[in-house]
């Protein structure tokens, strides 16, 4: 029987917590965005400070944080978790890469050669806090495999999606900028190797790096990740936290509670104008998003893992079932975050586009969510206790 361990079970309670945040945060950013205080909500995130606008500090600054605590999560999983032994690595990995892959190729059918073929990876995201959400509200019926096979593929989606970031939406490059943005990781990770235990240096070192990331060109979020892999981790008992863990824990609930809220509050607060809703439902582009989020998402990460058992590469381990791996395909088409960060990285500067994405994005992270809810409340209650 698999044991959830207490650092698993506070992330676990603090993504779902956070769904419940988010929600609200979205729900009031429409509202406002289709009121007479839409051109202040507009004006507010414009105003500039210190080099950059309010809603560039949230893009660029805070969401660095957030993907420090994803790659603090995955640093956890891969040395202490889930992704531990490649024997357990293995089918999230194939089960996130499916559904990496097959959202692409659909949005891609559907856009290459149009103005909006960029936006190719905004169906691939998956988002962990509203996933995770989902299942807290079908209770103590879903079995532990599932909520770790779930976190896990998940976690492993968003370094996809930094990948893509980094390679695929990196307009222009400052090589002195980068260069010296490498060398202070590059110290970093030498006061790893000199067991240096202090927070204060790598935090410091990493705030330059961010800085310098922000320079170069490259997105500046990515520093983020980066500065989690060069954080000193240790294998120590479980009531016992290395460094990387204490950060980890530290940032688990300023993220949940306060940085993923305002990034929804400063991203989904869209015109829902008529004819903008009626095309969403006709523009290619919309069209690419919500069926790699609905259709792509579970279909890809089914296959893939059907695909891994037929050719003995990986088994499904009791109680987990093939109606819990559709089921968690399901809610991975729940892409919000990620999905609304890469559109706004994609379709810079076109924002007839970014506002139709994010309309796009909503509705198919809706709808997932739904079948996806729907679908293993029906399947768990047919199994057994």
């Amino acid at each position: 029987m698999l044991l959830i361990t207490k650092t698993f079970q506070r992330f676990l309670d603090s993504e779902q917590a956070s769904s419940v945040l988010l929600m609200l945060a979205t729900v009031l950013a429409l509202l406002i965005a289709n009121s007479v205080f839409a051109s202040h909500y507009h004006a507010f995130w414009h105003l500039h400070g210190l080099g950059l606008s309010l809603e560039e500090w949230v893009n660029d600054g805070l969401m660095a944080v957030f993907f420090l605590l994803i790659g603090l999560e995955l640093k956890r999983e891969l040395y202490v978790g889930e992704l531990s032994s490649v024997n357990n690595a293995l089918l999230p990995t194939i089960a996130a890469l499916g559904g990496m892959i097959a959202p692409a190729l659909i949005f891609w059918q559907m856009n290459h050669g149009t103005a909006y073929q960029s936006g190719v990876g905004i169906p691939m995201a998956t988002d962990i806090a509203f996933a995770l959400g989902v299942l807290s509200i079908l209770g103590n019926r879903v079995p532990a495999p599932l909520k770790v096979f779930l976190v896990a593929f998940a976690v492993i989606d968003d370094l996809g999606a930094a990948i893509m970031i980094a390679v695929f939406y990196t307009a222009s490059i400052s090589l002195p900028h980068l260069l010296a943005a490498l060398t202070v990781l590059a110290l970093l990770f030498a006061l790893n190797r000199l067991r240096v235990l202090s927070m204060l240096p790598y935090l410091l070192g990493g705030a330059f790096m961010w800085w310098l990331t922000l320079k170069s060109g490259v997105h500046a979020t990515l520093a983020g990740i980066a500065l989690a892999f060069a954080i000193p981790f240790q294998q120590l008992a479980e009531d016992e936290d290395s460094l990387s863990q204490r950060l980890e824990h530290a940032l688990h609930l300023p993220v949940a509670f306060f940085i993923l809220p305002v990034f929804a509050f400063a991203n989904t607060g869209v015109h829902l104008a008529a004819d903008s809703v009626q095309s969403v439902f006709t523009h290619s582009n919309s069209l690419g998003i919500m069926a790699g989020l609905i259709v792509g998402k579970p279909v890809g990460i089914m296959l893939a893992v059907w695909l891994s058992v037929v050719f003995g590469l990986c088994k499904l381990h009791p109680p987990l079932r093939w109606a819990h791996i559709l089921g968690a395909g399901m809610l991975g088409g729940i892409g919000f975050t990620m999905s609304i960060f890469i559109t706004n990285l994609a379709f810079d500067g076109m924002d007839e586009a970014i506002n139709l994405s994010k309309m796009a994005i909503l509705t198919g992270s809706l709808l997932s969510g739904l079948l996806g809810w729907g679908w293993l409340k029906w399947s768990l209650s047919r199994s057994p206790r």
